[in-house]
């Protein structure tokens, strides 16, 4: 895994910044404020927020909905030309269902060591029934993803 402090040239800042607008507006919801975007050839082709109490669903995660609307419009279960950016580091399920559909670079911003299963808890990726490791960048945006996470936390208390 790279970090994107080591990485110069790694396409550009927007799909991120959707990810943060998504992030947003998840938080503006009630939700907890986590977005991702999916780009496929340079455009930004799905895009969600966290809705898991909207929809009264625990995988309606940012990175499952954005994931099932971009297999939608492609018309894929499998996403082998597409990023997925995110705001926070994947949980365990997210980091599977990245895996299943094949998604080939994930861009993620803040670490998450608590739910996190990419660099931390079960590091989905290092596991022998993985059969698809995703190129991995952490750290874009990640202070104001974390910024985003602290202060909705905090208003919540």
């Amino acid at each position: 895994m790279k970090k994107a402090t080591e990485i110069s040239s790694i396409g550009p800042a927007s799909p991120m910044e959707a990810a943060l607008d998504e992030a947003q507006a998840a938080g503006t919801r009630g939700e907890v404020p986590i977005g991702a975007v999916i780009v496929h050839e340079g455009s930004i082709i799905a895009r969600a927020g966290n809705r898991t109490r909207e929809m009264n669903d625990i995988t309606a995660h940012a990175e499952v909905l954005a994931i099932r609307q971009a297999g939608e419009l492609l018309q894929s279960e499998r996403l082998p030309h597409c990023d997925l950016y995110v705001t926070l580091e994947p949980c365990a399920m997210c980091a599977a269902a990245i895996s299943f559909a094949r998604i080939r670079r994930l861009y993620y911003g803040a670490p998450d060591p608590k739910g996190g299963g990419v660099e931390h808890g079960p590091r989905f990726y290092t596991q022998p029934t993985c059969h698809h490791i995703p190129e991995i960048y952490a750290g874009f945006s990640e202070a104001r993803s974390q910024k985003l996470l602290k202060d909705f936390f905090r208003d919540k208390r």
